[in-house]
């Protein structure tokens, strides 16, 4: 993966985010602020419409990262390491569809089968020219060898 550095890597299928969805969120949240969940109130707010959740957005880069980035030969496990970087530049109005764009930016050898993947990720926003967010996320690898020298 060293020689893939500087370079996109993936780019994800789309996922709507619809009212049941952002719904959904604010359940689990318990962010229930008019501007995600009352369309009514929503509409005459400042977006016009309901919006999702920046961090609705944020958490569905899990999903999008299924899709998106390519698969690692050894690599038994994925973890979430954490973002240097995270910037909501978009609302996303509900009823969208939004996609990430990854870039392979580094990579870090930990020992013990672990590796630290640095991506620069945009979450693009079907039929608009601003991203919904651009974020450094932290993907932490597992592979193989650490497991099987246990």
């Amino acid at each position: 993966m060293h020689e893939l550095v500087g370079a996109s890597v993936g780019i994800s299928n789309w996922l709507l985010v619809d009212q049941s969805r952002i719904n959904g969120f604010a359940d689990v949240t318990e962010d229930q602020q008019f501007i995600h969940v009352d369309p009514e109130a929503a509409a005459s707010g400042p977006f016009g419409d309901t919006i999702a959740h920046g961090f609705l957005s944020l958490s569905l880069l899990s999903r999008m990262a299924e899709t998106g980035l390519p698969k690692i030969d050894g690599v038994t496990t994925s973890l979430n390491y954490g973002f240097d970087r995270i910037r909501f530049l978009n609302p996303v109005p509900s009823g969208s569809r939004i996609r990430a764009r990854f870039t392979l930016d580094k990579v870090t050898p930990r020992g013990g089968g672990q590796t630290l993947f640095h991506y620069t990720v945009e979450v693009e926003i079907e039929g608009s020219h601003r991203p919904a967010l651009a974020a450094d996320w932290l993907v932490l690898t597992i592979s193989q060898e650490k497991e099987d020298s246990e």
